[in-house]
């Protein structure tokens, strides 16, 4: 019988006490604070769960929850299927593939909170080009800062611009790992475009798809910087994205009771979706 090598795990064991120490520590502090009630002096109090109760039976809680669902749902729905067509419209060959890809990374550069100034200066009615444009050149009533309709208009336009890049880079990456004889084969066949993408070319994307949709979900379902910086979750409540409502419990209210428990639910629901993504996407493949 060939006995397996285990070697690699000491390659792999430091990775695993890194992320250990800089997950499972903080999470326990988190679960601590979730189970207690404090009243300062660092004296603490057995609440038990309480505080989960008092966060599902909260209608602020739930509200903002749904403008983060609604938020994650939007700009989903926008950047695959972007994502999708323009990386079918980046060429395969030639000089101009490397100036499209670095192009299409450009926007995943630029750090999250300078995305916000960026586009928080861009949108303002007086001194930004597009609020200039929108409203002294086309007459289109458009201020962020007052209207929510264009708040939100602006911080899933914003979303989209800054991270579509990483849904094209994705199907690019499957699309040319396709080999030439499959292409080949479909022209013998008269095939049509659309049959060569829904028989071909999107079958071989469905794994960098995959990837694609969890990693957007994860990172939207937890955006946090941009829309921070760019509306301060306004007007009024209208953009406070459940990230931003967390925060606001934890830092500007001090409330750490409430906002453990928030957190922990938050973690809890993002991890049982991107599951269920996982699960439902890579059903076919395990049969």
């Amino acid at each position: 019988m060939r006995s397996v090598n285990q070697k690699a795990w000491f390659f792999v064991l430091p990775v695993l006490v890194l992320v250990a120490f800089n997950a499972l520590i903080p999470i326990m502090t988190v679960v601590n604070y979730s189970v207690q009630e404090t009243f300062g002096n660092n004296q603490f109090f057995w609440h038990g769960l309480g505080w989960f109760q008092d966060i599902l039976q909260s209608d602020r809680f739930r509200a903002a929850l749904g403008r983060q669902v609604l938020f994650t749902v939007m700009v989903l729905a926008i950047q695959v299927p972007l994502g999708i067509v323009i990386a079918l419209a980046m060429p395969r060959k030639g000089f101009w593939v490397p100036v499209c890809l670095v192009l299409m990374a450009l926007p995943m550069l630029i750090p999250w909170n300078v995305v916000g100034a960026m586009w928080n200066i861009f949108t303002l009615p007086k001194i930004g080009m597009m609020g200039y444009f929108l409203n002294d050149v086309l007459g289109i009533r458009y201020d962020m800062t007052q209207d929510p309709v264009a708040a939100w208009v602006t911080i899933v336009v914003m979303d989209v611009w800054h991270w579509t890049s990483l849904v094209v880079l994705l199907c690019y990456a499957g699309l040319v790992s396709i080999p030439d004889a499959y292409y080949q084969a479909a022209k013998i066949d008269g095939a049509s475009p659309w049959k060569v993408f829904r028989y071909i070319q999107l079958p071989k994307m469905k794994t960098v798809l995959t990837i694609a949709i969890l990693l957007r979900f994860m990172d939207s379902f937890n955006v946090y910087t941009e829309p921070f910086v760019l509306t301060g979750g306004g007007p009024g409540n209208s953009t406070t994205l459940l990230s931003i409502d967390l925060v606001k419990i934890a830092l500007g209210q001090f409330d750490l009771g409430p906002a453990a428990a928030m957190s922990l639910i938050y973690f809890a629901i993002t991890l049982l979706v991107s599951w269920l993504f996982y699960t439902l996407m890579t059903k076919d493949d395990r049969r």
